[in-house]
């Protein structure tokens, strides 16, 4: 279809092209480059967005697809139409609709929010969508998507500023106690508990500090943690705590608020960091089960493998093939006083032997290599080294003295690469090592939770001023990670179920695809479906019990819900 107007052909080098059929001159548009590794060269991806007018070859007559792909363009009867765009792109909007429909995130947002509950739960989805946080571009979503405000109303970036900067901590906590309340407590679950910590760019945070920040940079931070159903794969509630603050030191904090949520019939899974004395204790006087990796290498673990070590990494029976490593069970008591035994599970696998002893020889070699250009050096820097070397000096302990050489301790350096490839998982409860490997692999749910915070929401850093904005952030952030770890799941699952590896089934490149689910606003001023759900598009929203039935009567929906506004 072509408008009865005129615009200008744009002027993009490179990128438009002209096409004569029986003597109309049509007008494409060249949107993107695909790469064939097997013909090795790009092809180009050309639609035609218009033809040109007879009277003047400066214009031409546009068609829809030059509002999708020009949505910033002015329009002949459209100038004051500069609320929302042409192009709307709403795959992704529907997933989250719905994902939010179905938790009911909406009825508890609504009745915890109030008034703005649309804008929190669009802050929530411009996060997932644009895989950034920070309030001044909000508009610039919202431009463009459907939203869940009033009306779809679109809201500046100082009004964004002003909601999180009056945001109160009480709303955080009637989400968190609302939300754990719905969940089921009378079935046994395991949480996995784990941390990172987030940096903060601008304003006077109370709780960043300089403390332990995991990217090794001198910079005030704070702590963030989450505790995850692994069984259930859900979020079940965050801690935001000063950055001075260690994990270890945490633990017992969150145990009491896991206590305070109503969880009793539960587990958790810790990673090394939480291993302590005083932890294990703890939570053997709340009566929770853990699943925790042992710290290091360790005296009682080191004396554990090399106790065992040849009795089980060849024995097919040992083998637990979903891992690719063996692994055995032994009893034995965790520390000397302890009254129980605790469950000690060894594992091999030849993949970490292999990469693990590289590491320790490269190590070693980049040492030696250090030490011999330190030779006739005096007073050389050498703290650490005498772990693995026999450090020599000439006329030690006199005022001539001078470093000679090192002497490799090959029995030190033997007996660190005969651990190679080993690791020790300790449980509370009698369980098999295939159970307690799956219930520690179980963390990665919680651990790409984190990778997709810091990575596809945006949150790194705070880019905020205050503590309120800091911690309303914080709270918009944790509803987003429910929502896209429930579209990592649902696209994992879908893709288990196909049986077969497709790149566009991860969260990032799902989500891409979906953005080119477009509607077009035309000259009656209605929002219509650009084209039909591609073959792609529908195996995805598959994965959300949503199909081209579905996306049509939403298209129409929201048409109807911006009509009024247009």
């Amino acid at each position: 279809m072509y408008f009865d107007f005129v615009v200008k052909i744009p002027k993009i080098k490179g990128k438009i092209f002209e096409r004569t059929i029986k003597g109309v001159v049509y007008i494409n548009y060249e949107y993107e480059r695909v790469y064939k590794p097997e013909k090795k060269y790009n092809i180009p991806k050309r639609t035609t967005i218009g033809k040109r007018a007879e009277d003047d070859s400066r214009m031409m007559f546009p068609n829809t697809n030059y509002l999708k792909f020009f949505p910033e363009e002015e329009l002949p009867g459209f100038a004051e139409r500069t609320d929302r765009s042409s192009c709307l792109r709403i795959g992704a909007f529907l997933i989250i609709r719905k994902i939010i429909c179905e938790y009911g995130l909406d009825g508890m947002i609504s009745r915890i929010i109030g008034r703005d509950a649309g804008l929190f739960l669009d802050l929530a989805a411009y996060s997932i969508t644009c895989e950034n946080n920070a309030g001044q571009y909000y508009p610039d979503y919202a431009f463009g998507h459907p939203l869940f405000t009033d009306g779809m109303k679109v809201y500046s970036d100082a009004k964004v500023s002003d909601f999180l900067s009056t945001m109160s901590v009480n709303k955080s906590i009637s989400f968190l106690n609302e939300w754990n309340a719905s969940r089921d407590h009378r079935e046994r679950i395991y949480i996995s508990y784990d941390s990172t910590n987030k940096s903060c760019q601008a304003g006077d945070i109370g709780i960043a500090e300089y403390g332990h920040s995991k990217d090794g940079q001198d910079k005030p931070v704070f702590n963030y943690s989450i505790a995850y159903d692994t069984g259930n794969r859900e979020p079940l509630f965050y801690e935001e705590y000063p950055g001075s603050i260690v994990d270890v030191s945490q633990l017992q904090y969150m145990l009491e608020k896991a206590k305070g949520y109503g969880y009793k019939k539960v587990g958790f899974i810790l990673d090394r960091g939480y291993f302590s004395k005083e932890n294990i204790h703890y939570m053997d006087r709340c009566g929770y089960d853990f699943v925790i990796m042992a710290r290091g290498m360790k005296q009682f673990v080191s004396e554990l493998i090399l106790e065992n070590k040849g009795s089980f990494e060849e024995s097919r029976s040992s083998s637990i093939r979903e891992y690719k490593a063996n692994g055995i069970t032994v009893k034995r008591k965790l520390f000397p006083a302890d009254e129980e035994d605790r469950y000690f599970h060894i594992y091999y696998s030849s993949q970490k032997h292999a990469s693990e002893r590289e590491a320790v020889e490269a190590k070693i070699d980049q040492m030696a290599r250090y030490l011999k250009k330190q030779e006739g050096v005096a007073h050389p820097p050498l703290d650490g080294f005498d772990r693995y070397f026999d450090l020599i000096y000439y006329h030690q302990g006199q005022e001539d003295e001078k470093f000679m050489f090192g002497k490799e301790k090959t029995d030190v350096i033997d007996h660190e690469i005969s651990l190679c490839g080993y690791f020790v998982i300790i449980t509370s409860k009698k369980m098999t090592a295939r159970e307690a490997l799956a219930l520690y692999k179980s963390r990665d749910g919680s651990e790409k939770l984190f990778r997709g915070d810091k990575s596809y929401l945006g949150n790194k850093s705070l880019r905020v001023q205050s503590d309120e904005s800091a911690g309303a952030k914080i709270f918009i952030e944790f509803v987003a990670l429910i929502i896209r770890n429930r579209i990592y799941t649902n696209l994992r699952d879908e893709m288990r179920e196909l049986d077969q590896k497709m790149n566009f089934m991860t969260v990032p490149a799902a989500l891409k695809e979906l953005e080119k689910i477009e509607m077009i606003r035309q000259l009656d001023g209605r929002y219509r479906l650009d084209h039909a759900v591609t073959k792609t598009q529908k195996t995805i929203l598959k994965a959300f019990g949503i199909d081209a039935a579905y996306v049509k009567d939403r298209a129409g929906k929201i048409s109807e819900e911006l009509s009024g506004l247009l």
